[in-house]
């Protein structure tokens, strides 16, 4: 059916009227617009079932407070309701006609010397609000919207007489945000319509996404000017993007149309966050749109409870109400019949006979919207009690003066609304919730989480789950359970829809040039670096004592390395060294047992036994170097090294000094006679061990060794070593053997050919070119080394540099001794001599 006039929709008379704006009718269009005539009429369309039943709370509500002889007694209630039909021009003219009070709409003058009028209740939409509440505020008179919720209309001095019963869309956006943020969601779309609404709401809710991380896929304008809403082309935007989740700020009516053409495309497994302006909605619950809508979730009206309300609609009939056509409309609507027409013929569509129960249809929990409005009453109802009951002398206006039930001005009851709602805070409806606005004329933000479920394989049904309340103590504003939550791919799991893929853990976020800040790529953490968490935007830093695992996700203690005795290669070394100690122990009790035969008295008997001691303890010095690097060992181990490799090197060159000054000697006229005998090679050695003796205090007293924990050589491993204290002196006293070894080296070399059977010079020669080439090479192996390796090197060194001067030196030795008797005897040696 269609209506053309602006005729009163549905009245009642009283001592003090109500006037009230109701959406009705969901759409309204201009049948001639080629402007050939002046005012052409508006065709109301698609009658809407909850806004009837918002307005019959209106209508009980009145009964409610003319029936209690608490509030208002005496004074009876009438309302004037006009049907907007989603126009402007509707609502101008409501508003126009109430405050002209009559049938003619007079700007500036009220006609009608009838009942006063109190305030309107209304409007549904933010845009014909904000109309409704420029013409009222000129005159203050009292508007209280049950529906609007732009964030404009909380502008006192623009809006000084607006109130409303429904939250501002400043506090839905900042939860839709919040929403979107717990479930994970960093890539959504949105979808508004391009009103007042729409546009605020989209502007609010893009800057809380932002704000909570996460970013915009695209944003499309719902636009309510066109028949088809642009809905082809915003369905086309849908399947394109990757966003799976789409946040809508629209009426149901324009939404409708965009989830039909959805439909049509087969746009299915998108999660749609719904405003509270149709995420209850009736029209959006017919069960073919839950191919669609199934899984949704989003913000509702805080549902209230209205006492008796529901059987009030039960008992509702076409035929013992007397309020008009429109309870037969609300019928068809209800039930998808259709009544009998004159040539008793209906089409396709059933016919409505009557018989039908509204029980079936309306559960327990009121219509939302109808709470809103039911409290926006009351609201009004309140205000005039207050006025009614003000005490000469006590009142709120100047001088205390009191305002007249019967002939108050509209600015009057504006401030008695105010100051009532602020000062009684434990004032409440029948239905026992507080009642009150805050200083921008807002009641309490309070809203119920829905999701949209399938009831009986009939219908789809809003059940909810969570709330969102500004109001409670803890400051835990949204409280959502996740395990109550249907989605539409009936999975327990929660869909995601993020641009990106999440990094696991190890890995960082990594922005993409010239692409949002959720389009990210993974990279995995840098070394010695861990990140904890799924997403995570950087990288931590491990302690100096701990070090990342193989997935970088935790932070493990180092493992710690040194020359162990548990170690294989310590043990090996250890077990070798002490093997070795021993082997100058046993060729020293070989010397002992044949120290009067000819090849130990030959070759210095006194300086062979002290540089096999030195070789054993050349051998022994080496476990310095293995075990944990405590201060004493540190301080004493290169010490001990430097000390003992003098005095062998010292040995070896007194032994050669000594064979060169024996064959000398024995020249005719020599002067080397009187250098023969031990004192000359004694002094010697004493000279070079006392020198380095002096390069080591040098070293030890101004920069002494100590341990060291070192974390940067080798990743993941603390290296327990010996800090050298100084390098310079380090290498000085290293360089000084190789100095000793060079001597000996050059002057056994020159030596070599002396005439003897058993000429030691050339053994001397081959130690201390074995002895050289150990020591050159260590030099780039140390220094290539690292952790405990660089230790093993200069213990194999030591090892290696000894065994070459007992094999050089003292294996030939033992081996006649032992082996060719025949061979250590004087007139052998003599013999060899003088042959040569």
């Amino acid at each position: 059916m269609a209506r053309e006039s602006i005729n009163i929709f549905q009245s009642q008379p009283g001592d003090i009227l109500l006037g009230g704006t109701f959406r009705i009718y969901l759409d309204g269009v201009f049948d001639d617009l080629r402007f050939t005539k002046n005012n052409p009429e508006v065709q109301c369309q698609r009658f809407g079932i909850e806004p009837y039943q918002s307005l019959q709370a209106l209508t009980f509500a009145v009964d409610q407070i003319n029936a209690d002889p608490e509030l208002l007694p005496n004074i009876t209630l009438g309302f004037q309701v006009y049907d907007t039909c989603r126009t402007l021009r509707r609502a101008a003219q409501g508003t126009f006609a109430m405050l002209s009070g009559g049938e003619e709409i007079i700007p500036n003058y009220h006609c009608n010397k009838g009942a006063p009028l109190a305030g309107i209740i209304g409007d549904s939409g933010s845009t014909r609000s904000i109309l409704m509440a420029q013409i009222l505020g000129l005159n203050r008179y009292p508007q209280i919207s049950y529906f609007a919720t732009s964030p404009v209309l909380s502008e006192r001095d623009l809006f000084p007489s607006f109130f409303r019963t429904i939250p501002s869309d400043e506090f839905q956006m900042k939860g839709l945000a919040q929403l979107v943020s717990h479930f994970g969601w960093s890539w959504v779309g949105l979808l508004a319509s391009d009103n007042d609404y729409g546009q605020y709401g989209l502007q609010m809710v893009r800057q809380e996404v932002i704000n909570h991380g996460a970013c915009v896929a695209f944003t499309e304008n719902i636009l309510t000017t066109q028949p088809n809403r642009n809905a082809p082309r915003i369905v086309q935007v849908i399947i394109q993007s990757t966003a799976n989740v789409v946040i809508v700020i629209a009426s149901d009516s324009d939404f409708v149309i965009v989830v039909e053409e959805l439909l049509k495309q087969n746009v299915t497994g998108k999660i749609w966050v719904a405003s509270e302006s149709w995420s209850t909605s009736a029209l959006l619950s017919a069960k073919r749109f839950q191919v669609v809508l199934l899984g949704s979730v989003g913000f509702a009206i805080h549902a209230g409870q209205i006492p008796n309300f529901t059987n009030y609609l039960n008992n509702l009939h076409p035929s013992n109400n007397p309020q008009g056509s429109h309870i037969w409309e609300y019928w068809e609507e209800m039930f998808s019949c259709k009544w009998l027409n004159k040539d008793n013929s209906v089409g396709n569509v059933k016919a409505c006979t009557g018989n039908e129960t509204l029980q079936s249809l309306l559960s327990e929990e009121n219509g939302r919207l109808s709470f809103n409005v039911y409290t926006a009453v009351y609201a009004i109802a309140w205000a005039l009690h207050n006025l009614h009951y003000c005490a000469p002398g006590n009142g709120p206006f100047s001088h205390s003066a009191c305002a007249n039930i019967s002939s108050f001005y509209p600015w009057q009851l504006r401030d008695s609304l105010i100051l009532l709602l602020f000062s009684l805070s434990s004032l409440r409806n029948k239905d026992g919730s507080h009642m009150f606005f805050d200083e921008k004329g807002n009641p309490p933000a309070i809203y119920d989480i829905v999701n949209w479920r399938l009831r009986q394989s009939i219908t789809l049904e809003q059940v909810v789950v969570g709330s969102y309340d500004l109001n409670v103590p803890n400051g835990k504003t949204l409280n959502v359970d996740n395990s109550r939550i249907a989605w539409s791919n009936t999975n327990a799991q929660v869909p995601m829809s993020n641009c990106s893929p999440s990094c696991p853990l190890g890995f960082r976020k990594v922005i993409v040039p010239e692409k949002p800040l959720c389009c990210y790529e993974c990279a995995p953490c840098p070394q010695g670096q861990i990140s904890s968490q799924i997403d995570a935007v950087e990288c931590h830093q491990c302690s100096w004592d701990t070090w990342p695992n193989l997935q970088q996700d935790r932070c493990l203690p180092r493992t710690t390395e040194f020359l162990s005795y548990e170690e294989s290669l310590g043990c090996s070394l250890a077990a070798t060294s002490i093997f070795s100690s021993l082997i100058p122990l046993i060729i020293l009790g070989v010397f002992i047992s044949y120290k009067q035969t000819p090849v130990v008295r030959a070759n210095n008997y006194s300086l062979s036994c002290l540089l096999l001691l030195s070789l054993f303890l050349c051998f022994l010095c080496s476990l310095g170097f293995i075990g944990y690097p405590q201060p004493e060992m540190c301080l004493l181990r290169q010490v001990a090294f430097g000390m003992v490799f003098s005095l062998s090197i010292s040995c070896v060159l007194g032994k050669t000094i000594t064979v060169i000054i024996a064959f000398n000697a024995t020249k005719p006229g020599s002067r080397l006679r009187k250098w023969t005998g031990v004192r000359i090679p004694y002094c010697f050695i004493m000279i070079s061990v006392f020198i380095q003796l002096c390069i080591c205090l040098v070293w030890m007293i101004p920069f002494p060794p100590f341990p060291e924990l070192d974390t940067d050589t080798k990743p993941g491993v603390i290296i327990v070593n010996c800090n050298e204290g100084s390098l310079t002196a380090f290498w000085c006293m290293l360089g000084y053997l190789g100095v000793l070894a060079t001597i000996s080296f050059i002057v056994a070399f020159l030596a070599r050919r002396l005439p003897d059977s058993f000429n030691e010079a050339k053994f001397i020669t081959f130690s201390m070119l074995a002895f050289l080439s150990v020591w050159v090479s260590f030099i780039p192996a140390y220094l290539s080394a690292r952790g405990m390796y660089t230790v093993a090197m200069e213990v194999f060194a030591i090892l290696s540099s000894s065994w070459a001067l007992v094999f050089c030196i003292f294996v030939p030795k033992c081996f006649i001794i032992l082996f060719k008797p025949n061979l250590n005897s004087r007139d052998h040696i003599t013999f060899k001599g003088n042959n040569k």
